[in-house]
């Protein structure tokens, strides 16, 4: 009698309710994370800003956009700490703040990664056509057939379960990180030894503002640096097939804002000393346009430059994996909750993976890189003007979600609304910086189309019809089978 009338829930279950499956342990967990930061390449783009504003100082500007970090970091780490779901904010926000708030958070999150897949598919473009032109195999190929490989390559491997897909992001930022790791070392080998090509030498000024550089100036800079942290957060989409989430997930975000952080600073001092620290080699590196490539073939020789190529297409192919990863599951949540087509919560039996949003993630991604293609847009700038939108819509999730956190947290002490309340303040600081003084054309329209992504959210929530007891509901009952 009790195996037959327990067996009849466990039966209907999963046609009422489609789970996802909780398999992924600690380093595939933290590799979602990594891979959307994506390490190589953020250092293949991010150093000449920082060296433009700061000069020989540019490591400093990411130390401190990595204190910046950790302060953001902190009020998801909290939340994840007490909540695990697949829409990772929209569930932090909706269960601190309510349903309309959850719910933007999840919008603007989803709204990132919607063009920051397509983004890392253009790094894949950009790097790629670097490799064949240092390997001779072709001088100017054209970007959109390397995009659409890639874009195919994503999706198959995406398609093949969330642990293949964890466990090949953190073999292409593996192999890429160990390429950039010997660059480093052949640099600071020389440096050492005295037989840099240009002289160069090892010293500590990289760590001192040059006369007439500021604080604020310091501060603005620092902004470059913060974004290249972009993506920390990802491990929380996995709140519903880590083993142990509460655990793993904090411990995730810790690690690749914590890993971020070391080979952020030591890579970008490992290119200013490379360059030199003299007027003659901060020039050289605020106008390098592939600085990596550069001292690689300074350093070493063109074959590691052809590598280091090859390298930052592995960690973009990553980080559009770990991209579509996250948007699948917070569009899987929305239609699990019914805030989307209920299609969207399919999973299917072979794989784990909610493939009818990840196919819907995939044609987006698509339409966007076929459209700026059709327009004539160059690869450099599909991949500018997708990272600044993206990057804008998570900036103001990252300032709810911790608005989140401070009222959650302040509820049991008011000393813990500190760090979360730094938390909301250095996001708004880089959104305010982002939007302020006014960018030049395209990009000074680009906040008003992130606004109107976010007033299309604000619309849903009000005319869906028992809005709130949906996701409330949704809500309560992924965290009773968690």
């Amino acid at each position: 009698m009790t195996g037959q009338g327990s067996a009849k829930p466990r039966s209907e279950e999963p046609a009422r309710r489609p789970g996802l499956r909780r398999e992924l342990r600690f380093l595939e967990t933290a590799s979602v994370s990594i891979g959307v930061m994506a390490p190589t390449l953020a250092m293949s783009v991010t150093g000449v800003a920082a060296a433009t504003a700061l000069g020989r100082a540019a490591p400093l500007a990411f130390a401190v956009a990595a204190l910046g970090v950790g302060l953001v970091a902190y009020g998801f780490v909290r939340l994840a700490g007490e909540f695990s779901h697949a829409g990772s904010v929209y569930a932090f926000v909706g269960n601190t703040l309510g349903p309309r708030p959850g719910f933007l958070a999840g919008w603007a999150l989803l709204g990132t990664y919607l063009v920051f897949p397509p983004v890392s598919i253009m790094g894949v473009a950009i790097f790629g056509r670097a490799f064949l032109s240092t390997t001779g195999l072709a001088s100017d190929a054209d970007w959109y057939p390397i995009a659409l490989a890639a874009w195919v390559v994503i999706w198959v491997l995406a398609a093949r379960g969330v642990r293949p897909t964890t466990r090949s992001v953190l073999a292409f930022e593996v192999v890429s990180v160990c390429l950039i790791l010997v660059l480093m070392g052949a640099i600071f080998w020389r440096l050492a030894a005295g037989t840099a090509p240009g002289g160069q030498t090892l010293s500590g000024d990289v760590f001192v503002l040059p006369p007439g550089v500021g604080i604020s100036t310091l501060a603005l800079a620092a902004v470059a640096g913060f974004l290249a942290f972009a993506g920390f957060e990802s491990a929380g989409s996995l709140g519903e097939e880590s083993l142990v989430p509460t655990r793993m997930i904090p411990r995730a975000i810790i690690t690749a804002v914590a890993f971020g952080a070391v080979f952020y600073v030591a890579c970008i001092v490992a290119q200013t000393l490379g360059f030199g620290t003299d007027a003659a080699g901060v020039s050289a590196f605020q106008d390098s346009q592939a600085p990596l490539g550069e001292l690689a073939e300074r350093y070493v020789g063109t074959t590691l430059a052809a590598l280091l190529d090859l390298g930052a297409v592995l960690s973009a192919l990553g980080a559009g994996l770990g991209g579509v990863t996250v948007a699948a599951r917070m569009m899987f949540a929305f239609g699990r909750d019914g805030l989307a087509s209920r299609r969207l919560s399919g999973v299917s039996a072979a794989t784990g993976v909610p493939q009818r949003a990840l196919a819907l993630e995939m044609f987006i991604g698509l339409a966007l890189l076929t459209a700026f293609r059709l327009a004539g847009t160059s690869a450099l700038n599909v991949f500018f003007y997708l990272a600044t939108i993206g990057t804008l819509s998570l900036l103001v999730m990252y300032v709810l979600t911790n608005v989140a956190a401070a009222r959650h947290l302040g509820r049991r002490s008011p000393w813990q609304v500190v760090a979360p309340a730094g938390g909301v303040l250095i996001a708004g600081f880089v959104l305010y910086h982002n939007v302020w003084p006014v960018p030049p054309a395209p990009y000074e329209f680009f906040p008003y189309l992130v606004a109107g992504w976010l007033a299309a959210g604000l619309v849903i929530t009000i005319v869906v019809p028992g809005f709130s007891a949906k996701v409330g509901g949704g809500l309560k009952q992924a965290t009773e089978v968690r």
